[in-house]
């Protein structure tokens, strides 16, 4: 029986406005307590030309208008997790904004894993400081008065979490909508066993608990979405719906991983969001560059 480390508050509905990153396939929130004009953002996009090797901040700043235009107080910028296929833009909206940044502590375990790959030096800090906050499991944090807990959900990544607010369940990577199923499991520190039974964690909560993804990819062509129901995953997940078991999802998982490519993002990405969302240090002639790690993933 899988056990939670809190007990959801359905009747809490945070409204959700959500941003959708077309290049990336990703889906940013803004969290708003609906007592007070308090508000979090979830897994924001910084925009990159990684051909051209060239930064913007066009997600970003949409996503700062509309809460300028609302005049709502940003309080947290929440990462889901170490992103492997899109650049967070906590810090930059947290230069206009403010908020702390929060992430799972085992943060610690991606730094060390690929500050080896990236052959980062000892100047490259592998604690999590870069971070305002490191998340445990059973955590909580408030926005306004809006009190959120924060699951461990690893399994795709170490530093996986979930953040369950009211009605509201922000699963990062751990699912996706019914018909695209679940993440992959083979970067370094995923394993899809453990992937399994996180899963079975975020289908504990209520059947009518809001679910909201990361990304979404709009199998057979229907139209892109990121919302749906715990109730809805346990029916029609084509991965784990209807009770599928833990040995027959990992058979799956393993086999289908090997099949997969690695994201396009994957290399700027890690590097960026490791230092949570900072670019690497700048040389002595003021200039920033991404290293590319020959056979290193």
């Amino acid at each position: 029986m899988v056990t939670l480390p809190f007990t959801p508050d359905l009747s809490i509905k945070p409204e959700v406005t959500a941003f959708f990153d077309e290049p990336t396939n990703t889906i940013s929130y803004v969290v708003k307590d609906p007592q007070s004009n308090a508000c979090a953002v979830i897994d924001s996009v910084m925009d990159i030309d990684y051909a051209a090797g060239r930064i913007a901040y066009e997600g970003a700043d949409r996503i700062i208008a509309y809460i300028e235009e609302h005049q709502l107080k940003l309080e947290w910028l929440i990462e889901t997790h170490v992103h492997a296929d899109h650049l967070s833009a906590a810090p930059y909206i947290q230069s206009k904004l403010g908020g702390k940044l929060g992430i799972g502590e085992n943060i610690k375990l991606v730094q060390e894993t690929f500050g080896k790959i990236f052959n980062e030096g000892t100047e490259f800090q592998r604690d999590g400081s870069q971070f305002d906050r490191l998340f445990t499991d059973g955590d909580s944090y408030e926005i306004g008065g809006l009190v959120a807990h924060v699951m461990h959900t690893p399994g795709h990544t170490p530093a996986c979490m979930t953040h369950v607010i009211g009605d509201a369940a922000f699963v990062g990577d751990t699912l996706f909508m019914p018909d695209g199923g679940s993440a992959r499991a083979d970067f370094p520190g995923g394993d899809a066993r453990t992937l399994y039974r996180s899963i079975q964690r975020v289908l504990s909560l209520p059947g009518e608990m809001r679910l909201f993804m990361c990304h979404d990819y709009g199998p057979n062509g229907r139209d892109i979405q990121w919302q749906t129901t715990v109730a809805d995953e346990i029916e029609h997940n084509i991965h784990v719906g209807r009770g599928a078991d833990e040995d027959s999802f990992v058979a799956m998982r393993e086999a289908r991983d090997a099949t997969l490519a690695m994201p396009r993002l994957i290399i700027p990405s890690l590097q960026v969001n490791m230092r949570a969302g900072k670019l690497p240090p700048k040389d002595d002639d003021g200039k920033v560059f991404l290293k590319v790690p020959i056979n290193g993933l």
